[in-house]
């Protein structure tokens, strides 16, 4: 088999590969209280995850992708203005808890720049113009997310988030990951040599994504006792989140007259958040396990979930011409 044929294999069951990562590490923490010392793993493995996730993100697209100036501006107005304000909406149906909270922010205001392409693609949404602009989200919610902290939490943010081992955790697991695939992309592009280590590592994201819930889900299971209740608590907020972001995603593409399938783009990126990628920044609050990792992974297995809605509604209403002309994703 390929690279390129095991790639989209690994791809198109990753949700598959999660819930079977996330329920072994589950039975095996159950058993073995020991696997809670598998906390010093999370950093590295972060590290890992988000360099290659990142290696996939097109960095020399950006100008192009700014040149589709009305796909990128939804894209901004539904991500940034859009859910924040759904989020305002939700946040008071939060307890005042102050980790439950920062919790549920870091994860909702932070849009995917990975797996997020992959549903697009599966769900027939023009996925080449999201992989082109996930820079411009990236980048975006890096900036604009201390903002959206101090907005929502006000004194909290400053009683909480200690910003040097934040700015730390942002240097060292989501900057130097992203200047290094950066290089590894200009390195393929000049020699063969780069262009085959860059392919291997394409093979990367899935497996690496899937270690990283097992080893948080191994080393919190065994304290779980404590996060069952703000976990409990999050659940709702996240199950409305799942059912009303990507209506606001399609409202808003629809008021900047995308086409059909940039319209769904836009509806799986305002649904699909970033968890993984602000899971280290939430381990840098002081205080942070088990509370922090239980309620930003219980979003990742709640939305895995509501991919599986999204893909088959998008594929539906494509095959029954309720969008339009028919869409084409990511290589078709």
């Amino acid at each position: 088999m390929s690279s390129a044929n095991l790639r989209d294999l690994l791809e198109t069951r990753q949700i598959s590969v999660y819930f079977v990562a996330v329920s072994a590490a589950f039975v095996t923490a159950f058993f073995l209280p020991a696997t809670r010392g598998l906390a010093v793993a999370i950093e590295p493995l972060l590290a890992l995850m988000l360099f290659v996730t990142f290696l996939q993100v097109p960095m020399g697209e950006l100008r192009q992708a700014m040149t589709n100036v009305r796909f990128v501006g939804a894209l901004i107005t539904a991500n940034f203005v859009a859910i924040p304000v759904l989020v305002a909406i939700l946040l008071p149906w939060l307890p005042g808890e102050s980790l439950i909270r920062i919790g549920f922010l870091l994860v909702v205001l932070t849009p995917c720049i990975d797996y997020v392409v992959t549903f697009a693609h599966l769900g027939r949404a023009d996925a080449r113009a999201l992989l082109a602009a996930t820079p411009i989200l990236l980048v975006g919610q890096m900036l604009l997310l201390p903002l959206y902290l101090q907005l929502f939490l006000g004194g909290e943010t400053s009683q909480l988030v200690s910003w040097e081992p934040f700015i730390y955790a942002f240097v060292w697991l989501i900057a130097v990951p992203l200047v290094l695939a950066a290089a590894c992309q200009a390195w393929a592009t000049r020699s063969n040599v780069g262009s085959k280590v860059t392919e291997v590592l394409g093979l990367l994201p899935v497996p690496a994504t899937a270690a990283v819930l097992a080893v948080v889900v191994a080393a919190v299971t065994p304290e779980l006792g404590q996060a069952l209740i703000p976990v409990g608590q999050v659940v709702p907020l996240y199950i409305a989140f799942a059912l009303l972001s990507p209506v606001v995603g399609w409202i808003v593409a629809r008021a900047w007259r995308l086409p059909a399938a940039q319209r769904l783009a836009v509806g799986f990126s305002a649904a699909t958040r970033n968890s993984l990628v602000v899971l280290p920044l939430a381990l840098a609050i002081p205080g942070a396990i088990p509370i922090l990792p239980a309620v930003i992974v219980t979003q990742t297995l709640i939305e895995l979930v509501a991919e599986l809605v999204y893909v088959k509604f998008a594929r539906r209403a494509c095959n029954n011409n309720l969008l339009g002309p028919k869409p084409a994703g990511r290589g078709e």
